[in-house]
């Protein structure tokens, strides 16, 4: 049986997520449930545009696996097909057909054939946007125009009254623009969307009771040292994460005095999957660069406490929506989109590959450094990096 998705999660485990989506879970909350990364749900979900896949159903009139062991039965007796039709109370042209389309009689097999039918049944039907090229380009136009679905659809109504070739309801169009499988529209055109997203959303999903944005006991910047703001002594970082397709992400660390850079795996954005990675690689710094780390409020950092119990790193958190106040990690993620480009899959890169990012970007003349280097300036500060 074809599988729906990735690979890795059962017919069971896709019926679940299918209704967690449907109940309106997070795709972090239902990989949790599932026990998968909300990457491998993205990707799940991303596929099918957010609309649940209609389960596949037999035509009541179908032939059935016992009407098929009873022409296999009749053959082996050397039965006509009238005589075979008469035994499934069926007409002769089914019978014939079936025998047609399975190999014949010297072939026929009823277990095969039934497996055969079942992977008929899942031919996708042409969209109504598909097979009407005139409809197809009065919808992409007004599109581009920024109409929503709902009033191309309303106005469509109007403009061609009487015409029913030149109606389509509002969640077709939402359907081709998402499910790009369908090949109808073109990707491009959903930046004209007001929401800019690129999945259907359940009705029932909401961010209440999900702790966006807020994090537990979070010490706010402007508590953070003074000695920090000025750049005069090394250790004090500002990290973020940086993404990529299919909801993959890198970690990145500036530290302030230097603008040396470390780029960090991550194998989810969760604070499960992010804290222990970066603890990993603080830990590798000498006890002088392990003073302070400024972070954006994504609940990527939930775990702090954790993260400055492994690390002796104190956490301070920016404004909501200020990323100024991290302007060197900014800046520095600008700078890294050339070797991590937007819309790349971030997962392909080992850590030793994103340690060879690091080392060119911090073997690069700055211009705030008077054109020394990340590298020669930490180096001159501390003593070297083991």
């Amino acid at each position: 049986m074809s599988q729906l998705g990735r690979p890795g999660l059962s017919v069971g485990q896709k019926e679940e997520l299918w209704q967690r989506w449907k109940d309106g879970e997070s795709l972090s909350e239902i990989g949790r449930a599932l026990g998968k990364h909300a990457a491998s749900i993205h990707g799940v979900v991303r596929l099918k545009g957010g609309f649940a896949p209609v389960p596949r159903r037999r035509s009541r009139l179908a032939l059935t696996l016992e009407e098929r062991e009873e022409v296999s039965r009749g053959i082996a007796a050397d039965a006509s097909i009238r005589e075979i039709a008469a035994t499934i109370d069926r007409a002769p042209s089914t019978v014939s057909r079936e025998l047609c389309r399975n190999h014949g009689r010297r072939r026929y097999r009823a277990a095969q054939a039934d497996a055969m039918a079942w992977d008929r049944t899942c031919r996708p039907k042409r969209c109504l946007l598909a097979k009407n090229r005139r409809l197809q380009r009065v919808v992409a136009e007004r599109l581009a125009m920024d109409w929503s679905p709902e009033q191309i659809s309303g106005w469509l109504k109007v403009a061609f009254s009487g015409e029913d070739e030149m109606q389509v309801s509002h969640e077709t169009i939402y359907r081709s623009l998402f499910v790009q499988a369908r090949g109808v529209l073109k990707r491009e055109l959903l930046k004209h969307l007001r929401s800019r997203r690129i999945t259907r959303r359940s009705k029932k999903a909401t961010t209440k009771g999900q702790p966006r944005g807020q994090i537990i006991d979070g010490v706010s910047i402007r508590e953070r040292p003074a000695e920090v703001e000025d750049r005069a002594v090394p250790g004090h970082w500002e990290g973020d994460l940086i993404a990529g397709s299919e909801n993959t992400h890198v970690a990145t660390l500036v530290e302030r005095h230097s603008r040396f850079t470390m780029l960090v795996k991550v194998p989810g954005k969760d604070t499960a999957s992010v804290v222990p990675a970066l603890s990993r690689e603080i830990r590798r710094l000498p006890s002088e660069l392990r003073q302070t780390l400024t972070w954006d409020r994504g609940t990527e950092m939930a775990a702090h406490k954790d993260f400055t119990v492994a690390t002796d790193v104190q956490v301070y958190f920016c404004d909501p929506q200020s990323p100024w106040q991290r302007g060197t990690n900014e800046n520095t993620n600008r700078l890294l989109r050339q070797y991590l480009p937007k819309g790349t899959d971030l997962s392909a890169h080992s850590q030793s590959e994103l340690n060879r990012i690091a080392r060119r970007l911090n073997q690069r003349p700055r211009k705030t450094l008077d054109f020394h280097t990340p590298a020669a300036r930490l180096s001159g500060a501390v003593a070297p990096i083991g």
